[in-house]
């Protein structure tokens, strides 16, 4: 799928909440922004010692690297556009613990559940692709190891009750609610805004749902204790990039999201600043730098990759524009070696 980048200022994509506003600017109500200052938080992306030195590695690993940033590809225009995608509020915590916090007085004074991130068509889309795309690795794990199979819980592989979900960067919890909708069960958010959090686990419990998990915890920095059979990511991956540190934090998320995902189980990212050739370079990249790491520490005998691609949204709306064809969102699936 080709994507085509618009500056946030541009795009109709977060219409409620422009990307060069300041956090006053976004919040004119006192005790809205008291409410975002009573949140604790430790630091833009956390202030532990562990991902304190992550973030030197990945740094020194990137200085000394040959490899290209993600947004040098592209597959869709004659010439890279590396500057285009350039930091702001939306890569920082503090912006999204003051957004959250304004949601949560929204949803407490009138019921408002808060932004749809990349709007409700994008949502149902992806999510009834994931659906069938687990569907169809059900069935034909099914079909491979027999029809009386069954998974560690006792269950069949084919029912997708028992395919365990984690949503990273979950917000309002949403996307876990429409997943719920389709027959998934097993589900878990996490945000590393608390604020995020409390707003996600009220509307699951209105809206029905409150047999989901959320848990506060920032994705370069979780402790999970178990592995997912699917990670959903929609944006997370695209605000970490718009940190002052984003190339430093992408390289942390994929090898994050590597520790959450179980083998044979699938990632799907959604991103409205990275293509889909840009996501797959991404990718390559990552397996080139950590996957004889990756061997050798499960006891292999030689490299291999981390993620290999699936398969990819055909079904978004397109548009052109200077001549090129494209969208404004992609979503690609990865699966876990």
């Amino acid at each position: 799928m080709a994507g085509i980048r618009w500056p946030p200022e541009d795009s109709d994509l977060f219409p409620a909440r422009p990307a060069g506003a300041t956090v006053t600017e976004l919040i004119s109500d006192d005790d809205r922004s008291v409410a975002a200052d009573s949140w604790s938080i430790k630091s833009d992306y956390g202030s532990t010692l562990d991902d304190e030195q992550r973030h030197v590695d990945a740094a020194e690993v990137l200085s000394a690297s040959n490899f290209p940033a993600a947004s040098d590809y592209s597959s869709d225009k004659e010439e890279p556009d590396a500057n285009e995608v350039e930091p702001s509020m939306l890569g920082l915590q503090s912006y999204w613990d003051a957004t959250y916090a304004e949601d949560l007085v929204n949803f407490h004074e009138h019921g408002h559940a808060g932004e749809i991130w990349f709007g409700a068509e994008v949502m149902d889309v992806v999510v009834s692709w994931t659906k069938n795309l687990c569907a169809n690795m059900s069935s034909a794990k099914d079909a491979a190891e027999g029809s009386s199979s069954n998974s560690e819980s006792g269950e069949t592989v084919g029912d997708l009750s028992t395919w365990s979900v984690l949503d990273v960067g979950t917000g309002n919890g949403l996307l876990l609610q429409e997943l719920a909708k389709q027959g998934f069960s097993d589900l878990t958010g996490i945000d590393y805004s608390e604020a995020g959090i409390e707003l996600a686990h009220n509307l699951a419990v209105r809206d029905g749902f409150s047999g989901i998990n959320f848990v506060a915890a920032d994705v370069l920095d979780a402790k999970l204790d178990r592995k997912y059979q699917l990670v959903m990511d929609k944006g997370t991956l695209d605000a970490i990039g718009l940190h002052p540190d984003g190339p430093v934090k992408r390289m942390m998320y994929w090898e994050s999201v590597a520790n959450m995902v179980a083998s044979g189980g699938l990632l799907v990212i959604t991103s409205c600043n990275s293509t889909k050739d840009e996501l797959l370079q991404e990718v390559d990249n990552f397996n080139k730098r950590f996957g004889i790491q990756d061997q050798v520490q499960e006891g292999g005998t030689g490299p291999a990759d981390v993620f290999r691609y699936v398969d990819h949204v055909r079904t978004f709306p397109t548009i052109i524009f200077g001549g090129v064809e494209g969208s404004r969102v992609s979503t690609v699936a990865f699966v876990r070696n």
